[in-house]
């Protein structure tokens, strides 16, 4: 079976959301502590979101530096799936396998809502299985969501399709071009704000649209193994 790593710092919030929804889409979901140098032979990790270190220096500054980190690091660049969400995508480019950074959202306020989503690429390890163009609902939560990069880098990032999700329906955080999610050249590391682990269940809705980030990363998987 499929192992999913789950990384839970000092401050998250939704590890355990992210392990059920690992469990949900048929994964076995191995919780990793931050202090480990171990990933225990996962297949794939997510960086989940909350507050890692209460954010008390920068949005998972301190974060990058925990002892799993290094483990994260070195096995994305050997070409591991990595998602992180929300606080995780901040993890994500204070560890540099992201570029940008995320800062304050310019309403100055925390932003809870079901939020839409375009798919601009299909073309990474956790969207293989939508299509390019599909809009979808997915949670959004989050204070200091705001994607910023250089001009140089936000350029690179359109013309090397690298934008994954773009928001519709109006820009809730202040992010450069409408950005919620960016992928790595490879296509294996992908971050966003959105929290696809809280749309899986017909339950709590408005949409099961984050079980495809789960099947993309299946259908990936498969085809290595073919």
């Amino acid at each position: 079976m499929t192992r999913i790593g789950v990384v839970t710092f000092p401050g998250s919030l939704d590890d355990h959301d992210a392990q059920r929804a690992v469990r949900i889409a048929g994964f076995e979901p191995v919780p990793l502590w931050h202090a480990s140098d171990s990933l225990q032979g996962v297949d794939a990790v997510i960086l989940p979101g909350g507050f890692s270190y209460g954010d008390y220096l920068r949005c998972g500054a301190i974060a990058r530096f925990s002892p799993v980190m290094a483990e994260v690091i070195a096995a994305a660049n050997d070409g591991m799936p990595v998602l992180g969400i929300c606080n995780g995508f901040q993890v994500l480019c204070e560890a540099h396998l992201l570029p940008g950074a995320l800062i304050r959202n310019d309403v100055r306020t925390f932003v809870c809502k079901d939020q839409r989503l375009r798919v601009e690429t299909r073309d990474t390890v956790w969207t293989c299985d939508f299509t390019d163009g599909d809009e979808i609902t997915i949670v959004l939560k989050n204070g200091e969501g705001g994607y910023v990069a250089d001009a140089e880098t936000i350029k690179r990032l359109e013309g090397e399709n690298q934008v994954v999700f773009r928001y519709l329906d109006g820009n809730p955080n202040g992010s450069l071009n409408d950005i919620a999610g960016i992928t790595n050249a490879r296509g294996n590391v992908v971050g966003l704000m959105p929290h696809p682990e809280h749309n899986v269940e017909e339950l709590t809705g408005p949409s099961i649209d984050g079980r495809r980030f789960f099947s993309s990363l299946s259908r990936y998987l498969g085809a290595l193994i073919a």
